[in-house]
């Protein structure tokens, strides 16, 4: 069975982020270069390579089916050798934004951060054909099943997925998560006002 699962891949490196932040001088408190704030709170961030803040998990079974036809003059097709295969295979697309794009400026004026993200992407799009069970369902002699079909078949039945899920708004809500992952993070006493912004 398909099921979303909201996933905060990286919740244990931003704790560690931000404990280490705080154990600095200055990272979060409020310096006299703005600058030099802004900068140290990208590098961070950065340290997190990416912001994978949604996965979606599934279970997927698909038939895959080939067959060979002859021609002779004067008679249409004939088909003398048809296989199908029956597929099992579980997969996750993963979505977030890329952590090295993000941007950052300080208002030392106002205490204001404020911290542009890339909107988010499809970064994995992944099947387990190591792990997948072939079935079959019809092999008739003479029958030779290509592996690359299997191939070809999984890599549609991914892309296909990964339109559905992009058109259902998976993306806007893997910005909804990455904005309250970074608010959570970022919100501070050395900030009066922390604003995330996606372009």
């Amino acid at each position: 069975m398909k099921k979303l699962v909201g996933i905060l891949f990286f919740v244990l490196i931003v704790g560690a982020a931000a404990g280490y932040a705080f154990s600095q001088t200055s990272l979060f408190g409020v310096t006299t270069n703005s600058s030099s704030d802004a900068s140290l709170v990208k590098d961070q961030i950065v340290k997190i390579a990416e912001l994978a803040s949604l996965e979606y998990e599934y279970s997927n079974v698909i038939v895959s089916e080939t067959d060979k036809n002859i021609s002779l003059p004067g008679i249409s097709d004939i088909k003398f050798a048809e296989a199908i295969r029956l597929i099992e295979y579980d997969g996750y697309i993963k979505a977030g934004s890329k952590a090295s794009e993000i941007e950052t400026s300080y208002d030392e004026s106002t205490k204001q951060l404020v911290v542009r993200v890339p909107k988010a992407e499809i970064l994995e799009n992944v099947a387990d054909t190591e792990n997948m069970e072939i079935r079959d369902i019809k092999d008739e002699l003479f029958s030779d099943y290509p592996s690359q079909k299997i191939v070809e078949d999984i890599n549609l039945e991914k892309e296909k997925l990964e339109k559905e899920k992009v058109e259902q708004g998976f993306l806007e809500e893997a910005d909804k998560n990455t904005e309250e992952i970074l608010t959570a993070l970022l919100e501070t006493p050395a900030y009066n006002e922390v604003i995330i912004e996606f372009y």
